[in-house]
Parts: structure tokens; C-alpha cells; sequence
């Protein structure tokens, strides 16, 4: 690594660092881009690993009360120094990020621009325990790195870059975890996705998708969480257990090429349809799943769209499917809605389908989509919903298995209007669930051959069992569907 970076630090330029000989005109676009990414920063203490020659130091030294900046390379350091040292609230120390010892809590915010790739697996694990222990309880940690394959056009005699798979960042970095002694005794701490996207100036420039970011915050892992069979967060049931990729792509067989929702194409051109979609509006779309709707929404009406999915599976399909859709006005990210903000007035629409079953604090979730709308605004979900309780046991098993916080349309409907929206309809929509889950069961017999020859007999069945038992629940009278619609006045 000594013997790379000698090679690319010379003359300790922009191009240099970035190795790339389009860096000033990247760099013009990305840097608000990154920055747009990170929570506020105002009164923080930052730490900055692999800082180079000071690109983002000057940005964050005018905003956060202290920056510790870090880098590898001598001369990286003092070009940083020279540039930034007279603002007075700046450390700059050279030293690698694998040797390095500081103080435990002591920081708000970690920001890493292209280091982690530049480590092994175990160097790379090592770093991850010490930044969660730098950290203080609900600090942040951002960073960047280049997946799957190079960006940068500089000619290198060899590359000791580690280019790993955005999955892999997201196993490794929501696995680890730190145990911290308290007042009342020893706390665990781990890290909790806030989002995961790709840089998009990369993708309209270069037409490449590896540049992906991370934000992810330092929380308790030893308090009781409302997550099913046991996992340590949501996202982790959903990637490793009803999100794999096997059965994300067996749901697709059945709903239709690019959804898992209920009806796919049927049900998402019926209610985009109920928005009134124009050219030139945003979409937020909270659970996107594969991206169907969101390319529907996209080509059909030309409007600009942003999906937002907790399962790094889902998302990570959505992008392979963005190469082959060539739809520039489609992103997508890893992220959770509860924690994700966006500037007030950010959205035309929220759209959001079949995913909000998953989330207990629903109301403080309508308020935050109110705040992301324009005024006029609109909001469309669909939902799982209940009948009144009680509730049959095998209903309550199947709530208490799957981690939903379920309620009846009429108070899902109430929700939205405490929320602040107007003009609210709530409208059970059991009776079209029904009709769906029966048509999409003769589907599943129609392609049965078919399924069990990409899948398995085991998967076919999963499916049947697992749509044979929502009619029942819906018959008995405690699942039901709805569907809700809303305005920003």
C-alpha cells in the first residue's frame, strides 16, 4: 500500500487522490452530493480517515465545532494542513487507520471517503470495532467506497483495492458489534442503517453505479426490539430471512417481472392512476421492492423517482434492473424511512406499497412524509391491515412471526389525518385482495412445472401454503387490506 500511494501522491493533487483525470469536474458535482448525505453538523466532532488532500476537511471544518483528519500519506497531510490549519479547529495527524488508537467516545461523526476498500477483510473488521467504539451512543458513521470494479481512468502498474459488493459492506458493518460498561452496567452497540445509495453524478457522467455511500448510526443492541425470530434488527430478518434473494425472486414469479406486491402491474396501474401523475414531478417511494412500480411510474409519466428499501436484497436487484431498464429518472437506496429525512417540500408524491405493516410508530411516519411534500401534495398507500381484535390465535401467531404492527383501515385512515392530511380516504380493499390472492394461486398452478424447475418443489409449495393461508385469514375476518390516500393542503 506504502509502495501505490508514493506512486499516486507525488504531487498531491486532486487528480492524484481521486485517480481519475476528470477529478475537478467529479468533484465539483460530488462534493454537494456527499455532503447532502450526512446529518446536520452543526456543534460535531468529526474524525475523517483517509482525508488526502482536504476535499471534504474544508467543507466540514466551517460547519462542526472539530475535525480530526487522518490520512496515510505525508504529503496529503501537510497540503491538508497548509490549506486548513488556520481555521483553528482542525487536528491533522498522518498515521494508518490500522495502527491507530484513540480515545473511546469521542466523536459525533466519522466520515471516510474511499479508505475501507483499501484494507483486508481482517484489517477492515478491526476498523469497524474501533470506529464503534470511537464513536459516541447515536454518532454517526459515513463512507464511500468503489464496488465490483475500478472508477478512476490513472494507469496503475498494480491495484491492492479491495473491490467488494455493496452486500458485503452491508453484512460486515451491521454484524459487528461493542460492548461499553454504563451506569448500569455493560451496554452493547452495533451499527443501524440510516441509507445506502449509489453517488448519481457517477451514474449521469461515467454511467457507472459502484460508487455507493453508506450512513449507518452507532445504536443500542441490548435493548428489546419489536423484531421477529430473534435478529438484532428488521433488516437483518429481512435479508436473511423473508427477504433472501431466492425468495424475493420466487415472490416475483408469481406477482409479475419487477414486483412483490400485491396485484403487481394490475394493482400499481390502477392506483398510480389515482395520482395524476405529471412530467417533472418527484416520487418518493417508501418499500420499493425490485423497482417495478418505480420504472412504471418513470416511463409512463416522466417523472423522477426515488426508492427507498430497508432490504439491502431488494435494493440490490433494483439496481441490476436499472442497467437494463435505462431509466436515469429512477434511484434507488438502502434505507430506513423512520430515520432517512429529506428537506421539507422534497416530493410531489409518496407512494408506498405494502411495507408500512412493518413499522410501530406510524404516525410520526405520516408527519415526516406531510413535512416531504409540496404543498398539494400527495400520499397513496397500501397496506396490510386487521379486523377488530380479538383476533384468532393463528392470526396472532402469524402477527407475532412476521414482526407486523397491524391496524383497521378506519384507524389507519385516522392516522394520515392526525398526520395533518387532508381530503383522507381509507377504503378496505379485502374483498380486491381476495380476488388478487385467488388469481394469482390458478397463476401459480398455471407455471407450476415451470416454478419448480427455476426453484423447487419446497419453494412451490411455500407459496401456496403461504397464499392458501391469507384467504383463510382474510375469511375469518382478521387480515384485510386497505388502501389510503391523502393530501398535503
Amino acid at each position: 500500500m506504502i509502495k501505490f500511494w508514493k506512486e499516486h501522491s507525488q504531487n498531491a493533487t486532486v487528480e492524484e487522490m481521486m485517480l481519475d483525470s476528470n477529478a475537478l469536474q467529479l468533484t465539483q458535482h460530488e462534493l454537494p452530493e456527499i455532503l447532502e448525505m450526512l446529518p446536520s453538523l452543526d456543534g460535531l466532532d468529526v474524525l475523517e480517515l483517509g482525508a488526502g488532500i482536504g476535499r471534504y476537511t474544508s467543507h466540514l471544518i466551517g460547519k462542526v465545532n472539530h475535525v480530526t483528519a487522518v490520512d496515510f500519506m505525508e504529503s496529503f497531510v501537510e497540503k491538508n494542513r497548509k490549506d486548513n490549519s488556520h481555521r483553528g479547529n482542525a487536528k491533522f495527524i498522518q498515521a494508518d487507520v490500522t495502527q491507530l488508537e484513540l480515545s473511546n467516545n469521542s466523536f459525533d461523526l466519522i466520515f471516510s471517503n474511499w479508505l475501507l476498500m483499501y484494507l483486508s477483510e481482517e484489517e477492515l473488521i478491526s476498523l469497524e470495532k474501533k470506529m464503534l467504539a470511537w464513536l459516541r451512543p447515536g454518532g454517526y458513521l459515513f463512507f464511500r467506497e468503489s464496488c465490483f470494479h475500478q472508477s478512476g481512468d490513472s494507469k496503475r502498474d498494480f491495484n491492492p483495492t479491495h473491490y467488494r459488493s455493496p452486500a458485503h459492506y452491508n453484512h460486515l458493518m451491521t454484524s459487528v458489534t461493542t460492548e461499553e460498561s454504563g451506569e448500569n452496567g455493560t451496554n452493547t452497540y452495533g451499527f443501524d442503517m440510516i441509507l445506502s445509495r449509489n453517488v448519481h453524478i457517477y451514474v449521469k457522467m461515467k454511467k457507472n453505479q459502484n460508487q455507493v455511500c453508506w450512513l449507518m448510526q452507532k445504536a443500542r443492541r441490548d435493548v428489546p426490539q419489536q423484531n421477529p425470530a430473534g435478529f438484532s434488527t428488521l433488516q437483518q430478518f429481512l435479508d436473511n430471512q423473508q427477504y433472501t434473494r431466492r425468495s424475493i425472486l420466487r415472490y416475483e414469479k408469481i406477482f409479475g417481472s419487477g414486483y412483490v406486491s400485491t396485484g403487481g402491474a394490475s394493482t400499481t396501474k390502477e392506483f398510480v392512476d389515482l395520482l395524476n401523475l405529471r412530467p417533472g414531478q418527484k416520487v418518493l417511494d417508501v418499500g420499493c421492492g425490485i423497482g417495478g412500480g418505480d420504472f412504471y411510474m418513470a416511463k409512463n409519466f416522466g417523472v423522477e423517482v426515488l426508492g427507498l428499501d430497508l432490504s439491502a436484497n431488494m435494493v440490490e436487484i433494483s439496481m441490476e434492473r436499472s442497467i437494463q431498464e435505462k431509466t436515469p429518472l429512477v434511484h434507488f437506496e438502502v434505507s430506513d424511512a423512520t430515520k432517512r429525512s429529506f428537506p421539507e417540500n422534497s416530493f410531489d408524491v409518496v407512494y408506498s406499497r405494502d411495507t408500512i405493516l412493518h413499522i410501530s410508530d406510524k404516525l410520526e411516519l405520516f408527519r415526516k412524509f406531510h413535512t416531504w411534500l409540496k404543498p398539494g401534495g400527495k400520499v397513496l398507500i397500501s397496506d396490510y391491515c386487521c379486523g377488530q381484535k380479538p383476533w384468532t390465535p393463528a392470526f396472532q401467531d402469524y402477527v407475532n412471526q412476521r414482526g407486523y404492527i397491524l391496524c383497521t383501515p378506519q384507524r389507519y385512515g385516522k392516522i394520515l389525518e392526525e398526520a395533518g392530511f387532508c381530503d383522507v380516504r381509507a377504503e378496505d380493499r379485502t374483498a380486491q385482495f381476495i380476488q388478487v390472492l385467488k388469481d394469482e394461486l390458478k397463476r401459480a398452478e398455471g407455471i407450476k412445472d415451470e416454478f419448480i424447475e427455476d426453484f423447487s418443489q419446497e419453494d412451490y409449495d411455500a407459496i401456496v401454503n403461504g397464499w392458501t393461508g391469507k384467504l383463510c385469514r382474510c375469511e375469518t375476518g382478521d387480515q384485510r387490506w386497505g388502501l389510503f390516500y391523502g393530501t398535503r393542503v
